[in-house]
């Protein structure tokens, strides 16, 4: 049983079928190295497979000392195979590489750096892994998709029940926030967060909660869309939002490979090529999405939202809009 119990107090089931090989691209960095450490508690994880263009082998040789059956490797550009190597059979490939965020930076100021390397990626797994399920956590995410999205249309393995944008982070820091008002535990507090991630384009459905009243307090509801800038503020330079990026990664694997393994009902919100807003040209958004053991299995519609939320997501699909154009445009430059 996981000791922290970090994803809804569910415990991993040390019996767990249909396990399997796990990636993470960006291993050493400071989302890369707590993530890697949370998946090799992860029962359902029978193979951890580590890249970065350096570092690697030592987090993982650091992490196999950890008392659990998986079994890790590290691999770096010049040895030991490479990234070929350590997409080779993957099922599942989680996407952190990139710089962190600095103080005064917006997502968007990420792009220039942040999207050359998730597009050398998404091509490598386009390549070696193109049937696993890419779980894109780099920054711009709303842009970051797209582009991996372009890269698999041009290498001819587009499968959109297949990659995700990983917006967990944002329920999560949802539930924690209402529970501080309400002095209640985050694990009882639903809070569905729909849109992009990224300040104005993360919009939280309070009215779709417990607490309803809580849609027209505007603190609350800028703290969810910006909650990232406290993180980057407190750590002076020194970061961005790793542990709890982290956190939220690994529980959107599990997720995804809870499904994998025939479990029904498993729902996480994702940023993922949905039908909910096309008519608008917007390819990508995020809501809740059911997933099963082929990826995507339903994208669940928005529902009734009241006056607030409906400019939230008014504002939200313009912003949105013009960063997944970006992405697009960049691939194709």
């Amino acid at each position: 049983m996981f000791a922290a119990g970090f994803i809804q107090r569910r415990a991993f089931s040390a019996s767990a079928r249909n396990l399997s090989k796990v990636a993470v691209l960006g291993a050493s960095g400071g989302i890369g190295q707590p993530l890697s450490l949370l998946l090799k508690l992860n029962p359902k994880v029978t193979e951890l497979s580590l890249y970065d263009i350096r570092g690697a082998p030592g987090v993982a040789a650091d992490i196999s000392h950890v008392n659990t059956k998986s079994t890790v490797r590290g691999y770096e550009p010049s040895s030991g195979g490479g990234l070929a190597e350590a997409l080779k059979d993957a099922k599942v490939v989680l996407i952190p590489a990139g710089v962190p965020r600095k103080p005064g930076m917006t997502r968007d100021d990420l792009f220039n750096t942040n999207a050359s390397i998730v597009r050398d990626l998404a091509k490598a797994c386009a390549e070696h892994c193109p049937d696993a399920n890419i779980l894109v956590i780099s920054n711009p995410v709303n842009s970051t998709v797209p582009i991996c999205a372009e890269v698999f249309k041009a290498k001819g393995v587009y499968n959109p029940k297949r990659l995700f944008g990983v917006t967990t982070l944002d329920v999560v820091r949802a539930s924690r926030f209402v529970s501080e008002i309400k002095g209640s535990d985050p694990a009882d507090e639903n809070i569905t967060v729909v849109g992009g991630h990224s300040g104005v384009t993360i919009v939280p459905l309070f009215s779709q909660s417990n607490h309803p009243e809580l849609s027209s307090n505007a603190d609350l509801v800028k703290r969810v869309q910006f909650g990232g800038d406290e993180v980057v503020k407190a750590k002076d330079g020194a970061g961005s939002a790793t542990l709890s990026m982290a956190m939220a990664g690994a529980r959107m694997a599990e997720s995804v490979l809870r499904a994998a393994a025939g479990e029904k009902g498993v729902v996480e919100p994702s940023f993922v090529d949905s039908p909910l807003y096309k008519d608008q040209g917007i390819d990508f958004f995020s809501s809740k999405v059911e997933l099963g053991p082929n990826g995507v299995e339903k994208i669940h519609p928005l529902g009734p939202l009241d006056a607030v939320e409906e400019k939230l997501l008014e504002a939200c699909l313009g912003d949105l809009k013009k960063n997944i154009e970006k992405g697009v445009a960049f691939t194709k430059a």
